[in-house]
C-alpha cells in the first residue's frame, strides 16, 4: 500500500492528531465497524473515564486491522463519535499514541448517545 499525506496552507491546519487528507493506492479495503470499549476477553464494558474507554475502543479497532495483516499505518480514515466534546482534548491524548506515524484523516462528532451508554465509538477505513 502506498500512502501520502496531503497538506495545504489553503485549508485550516489540523487541530489534533490527524491529516487534512490522505491519498492511497491499495489492493484491498477494510471497513471497520464502530468499536466501543468492551474488553474482548471478558465481554465486559470498560466503564471508566474517556481515556480508558478510548484506549479500549482503539485496541479493539486495531485488533480488527491486525487480523487482516495490517497496522495503524494502514488506517486512512477514522470517524470518532463522542458524547461530550468537552472531553475532546483527553481523547486526543490517547488517540495520538496510536497514530504517531502518518496520521489518518479524521472526523470527530458529538452525539447524544452511544450503544451501552459508552462515551466513545470509533470506526475506520483501512487500505491494505
Amino acid at each position: 500500500m502506498k500512502k501520502e499525506v496531503v497538506f495545504t496552507e489553503d485549508a485550516p491546519k489540523p487541530i489534533g492528531p490527524y491529516s487534512q487528507g490522505v491519498i492511497v493506492e491499495a489492493k484491498r479495503w477494510l471497513f471497520v465497524s464502530g468499536q466501543i470499549p468492551i474488553n474482548p476477553e471478558t465481554g465486559e464494558l470498560i466503564d471508566g473515564p474517556i481515556e480508558e474507554q478510548a484506549k479500549q475502543a482503539l485496541e479493539n479497532l486495531l485488533a480488527v486491522v491486525r487480523a487482516t495483516g495490517g497496522s495503524a499505518d494502514n488506517v486512512v480514515k477514522v470517524t470518532v463519535y463522542i458524547t461530550d466534546m468537552a472531553e475532546y482534548a483527553k481523547f486526543n491524548e490517547v488517540y495520538a499514541k496510536y497514530f504517531s506515524g502518518s496520521k489518518p484523516a479524521r472526523a470527530v462528532v458529538e452525539v447524544s448517545n452511544l450503544p451501552k451508554g459508552v462515551k466513545v465509538e470509533i470506526d475506520a477505513i483501512v487500505a491494505l
